[in-house]
């Protein structure tokens, strides 16, 4: 395994990213940070009225996933990696997408104070799949706060997602076309991506594997 200590797993809502960020923590004895989404009380309200409630459930956010990073676990002797499900930069992918003008320019301003005393990851991974997909995987676990979600905003947020990525360059990325791999029912598919993480990993590689 390359020298990784801080590996984060980013993607559009109903990607597979905690699932997968579970199983690499347990495959790589690391601990793990998860985001709480379920925790933020305006989550429900913003998938039915997404102008009226957008700014408090990106405030909650904010601050749920700063507490989190500013709390970042350090290595012990029985875990020498973390895994999280998301990236801090995330949330402005989000704002920026949700967000009044006004509401975004009182938004990078609190950013800016806390961006700095977050951690990097050594290695981001982002899960791809098509929208279709993430619907389905969406009404799968069917979550009470996602019930009320559509597809055209998962349309928006894909996007916006690959319009991010395509132009990141903050720390190493791993790109995976996921449309057809089940990294929790397949084994082999988990195999292969563990293979891969061994590889050093610099700039952007794409794996997009034949399943």
């Amino acid at each position: 395994m390359q020298d990784l200590y801080y590996i984060a797993i980013e993607g559009v809502i109903g990607v597979g990213k905690t699932s997968l960020a579970k199983l690499l923590s347990k495959e790589m004895n690391a601990l793990t940070i998860l985001e709480e989404a379920e925790a933020n009380p305006f989550l429900s309200d913003f998938y039915h009225d997404r102008e009226r409630f957008a700014f408090q459930t990106q405030i909650f956010f904010l601050l749920s996933r700063f507490r989190q990073q500013e709390e970042f676990p350090q290595p012990d002797l029985f875990h020498k990696r973390v895994i999280s499900d998301y990236i801090f930069a995330k949330d402005k992918i989000f704002a920026s997408l949700n967000l009044s003008e006004s509401e975004l320019q009182l938004y990078e301003k609190l950013v800016r104070v806390l961006e700095p005393r977050v951690p990097v990851p050594d290695l981001v991974v982002y899960l791809q799949a098509s929208p279709e997909r993430l619907m389905n995987n969406i009404r799968i676990r069917d979550r009470a706060s996602e019930r009320e979600m559509d597809e055209n905003y998962l349309r928006e947020l894909s996007e916006i997602y690959n319009r991010f990525f395509m132009n990141y360059n903050s720390t190493p990325l791993l790109v995976i076309n996921s449309e057809k791999l089940d990294f929790v029912n397949k084994e082999e598919h988990l195999k292969q991506l563990l293979e891969v993480l061994e590889e050093p990993i610099q700039g952007t590689r794409f794996y997009n594997p034949l399943v």
